[in-house]
Parts: C-alpha cells; structure tokens; sequence
C-alpha cells in the first residue's frame, strides 16, 4: 500500500462500483469531531458513526459505533477472548496501511484492506434510520441507510459502547 491516503473521490468510485445506495456529501467546513460533524448536517450526534480501528496483536478489527460514546476495549477483548491490555487504538500508520484513509477521515466501508478486517458494528447504529460516516475527508462524509450499511458491511453485531 502506498502512503498517499485515498480521497473522497476514491470513495465515490467505490460507492459507484459497488451500487451501494449512499450519498458522498461533500461538507463547507471541515468536520474533525462527531460534535462538528453533527452541527454541520444537523442531525444528532447519535446519528454520526466512526470507525475505529483496533489492533490484538497483528490482526485488526474495525469497529463501527455511533457519537460520542467511547468504544470499550474491554467488551471487544471479552468477545475476543483476550485481556483488555492486548486491544490498542491502531496508531495513524496502520490505519493508513489497513484502510487507505488517514486518520479521522476512516469511511465505514471501502478500505484497501478490507479483506484483513474483521468488522464490528453496535447495535445503536442499527436502531438508526439514516446514520452518517466518515466520507474518506476531513470535509466529506456519507449518508447511508443503517440496515444498507450493515448490508454491506457484513459486521458483527456487538455491544461496544462502554458502560463506565
């Protein structure tokens, strides 16, 4: 994988070739936080999904959750069988590597790795009509339909919002 990340208009491509029904908006303002992203579309901070990206040992688990709550390292170790000290927040590099997108701008679906990632999706997500994801750009994002996303993405449910 080249270090040059993929762009919007990759994930435009994508979208088109794979005749996924979701719409690349391309936003005025730069959305670096799901607080901003969420002021900029209007819609609830429920309703903008990041994509984590987690590392136990070399293999890689994307997780897809919604707003602001925190992804528990904890509950996505107990799925995996493993203790919580082995989950680590993939650093920027390998996120690039895994996905093709910087930091921050991880679109949901369409990573050059896609293949090597196991993909986790909370539950909350799903009792969205409508959900928002990273758009592969700090001011683009995707408008998907939550069942459509899980349609493609083929993710496991599991609970991965922290209780704490």
């Amino acid at each position: 994988m080249t270090n040059q990340p993929l762009t919007p208009d990759d994930l435009e491509r994508y979208i088109a070739e794979h005749g996924i029904q979701a719409e690349m908006l391309r936003l005025p303002e730069e959305t670096p936080t799901v607080e901003e992203a969420a002021r900029v579309l209007g819609c609830a901070t429920s309703q903008v999904v990041k994509s984590l990206l987690f590392t136990v040992d070399a293999a890689p688990y994307l997780c897809i959750a919604c707003g602001t709550e925190p992804v528990s390292r904890r509950k996505l170790a107990a799925r995996l069988g493993v203790g919580r000290k082995r989950v680590k927040l993939a650093n920027a590099e390998t996120v690039l590597n895994l996905t093709g997108y910087a930091v921050g701008t991880v679109p949901a679906f369409g990573h050059v790795g896609a293949d090597a990632l196991t993909v986790f999706v909370d539950p909350r997500v799903l009792e969205q009509n409508d959900v928002y994801a990273g758009g592969g750009g700090i001011a683009a994002m995707v408008r998907i339909r939550a069942d459509d996303l899980q349609a493609h993405v083929q993710a496991e449910v599991l609970d991965l919002v922290d209780d704490a």
